[in-house]
């Protein structure tokens, strides 16, 4: 009897799931970045990207040429070994213009970003955790500022500081800020009642740390949604004012110059307004896959 119970006591236990390996679980960015390297739209529009970083950066070192070299004997040149995207009318290398350009084009781009990250973020964050009249003051400003056009802007700043590269920093610096702070008061209103909030209310944390350390960490995806589509409406704006002579001047080089500059031998020499054109769609382009994937990524109900 009693060798029964003993063998009944320790026979082997039947399998189970606690013997089996424990699962990985993924962090909410770890997650993100998985779903957005499944889409192959934003991992292209992120190489372009990355690539066209590359060569702005880079490129221009490793030409023999500068971009405001002038070398009449080779003017209208056309594509070849020698001279990659051909010459302009003044004999200067077009492929290292369009490199030098995506320098300024780029720097406009990401420039006006990183003002509408800050002002925008912090204007839209207060209005919105804030309310009431305090909110609809700080949104009829936004809806004022927003509505005058950018080369309203631009003609202004033009009588005070003359036009340039400056006058395209300082209009972008007014008017990109308008867009984000929509988008996070909406975000901060929708966010605010949540019940970490309240909790965090409870546990004696002011105002300040719970805009900073709750609600805009929670707001990020938007945030970074809207960051990367203000990049290519930046470098289209930049491209638009250089072309019609509001931008940046001779001998400086940005992809909207070089289309104002070929314009007038298009019929002769198309390729001349090709590449920078190619240059500027490229980039929007890549951009603009990069953000439709960010956007499915970070907030997975969105896809279809």
């Amino acid at each position: 009897m009693n060798e029964m119970n003993f063998e009944k006591d320790f026979s082997p236990l039947p399998p189970t799931s606690c013997f089996l390996p424990p699962t990985s679980s993924k962090s909410y960015w770890q997650d993100v970045r998985s779903r957005l390297m499944k889409d192959p739209l934003a991992v292209v529009g992120l190489a372009v990207i990355i690539l066209v970083l590359a060569m702005a950066v880079f490129g221009p070192m490793l030409s023999s040429y500068e971009y405001d070299e002038q070398d009449y004997m080779v003017s209208n040149e056309a594509p070849s070994l020698e001279h990659l995207f051909g010459t302009d009318l003044f004999g200067r290398d077009i492929f290292v213009r369009v490199l030098y350009g995506a320098r300024i084009s780029l720097a406009v781009g990401f420039l006006a970003s990183i003002i509408s990250l800050f002002i925008g973020v912090i204007y839209g964050g207060i209005s919105g955790f804030a309310g009431g009249q305090v909110d609809n003051i700080m949104m009829r400003i936004v809806d004022v500022i927003y509505s005058v056009p950018a080369m309203i802007y631009v003609i202004l700043l033009m009588v005070v500081v003359g036009p340039g590269l400056k006058s395209i920093f300082i209009t972008l610096g007014i008017s990109y800020w308008a867009p984000m702070a929509r988008i996070v008061r909406a975000e901060v209103m929708r966010l605010k009642n949540e019940e970490f909030v309240l909790a965090a209310r409870v546990l004696g944390a002011s105002s300040k740390r719970i805009l900073l350390r709750h609600l805009i960490p929670n707001a990020m995806g938007p945030i970074l949604v809207t960051l990367t589509f203000s990049i290519p409406g930046a470098i289209f704006t930049e491209a638009f004012l250089s072309f019609v002579g509001l931008g940046v001047s001779a001998p400086m080089a940005s992809w909207g110059v070089l289309c104002n500059d070929a314009i007038g031998s298009l019929a002769i020499y198309p390729y001349q307004l090709f590449f920078p054109a190619a240059a500027i769609s490229i980039t929007i382009l890549a951009f603009n896959f990069l953000g439709d994937g960010l956007r499915d990524a970070l907030d997975p109900k969105l896809r279809k």
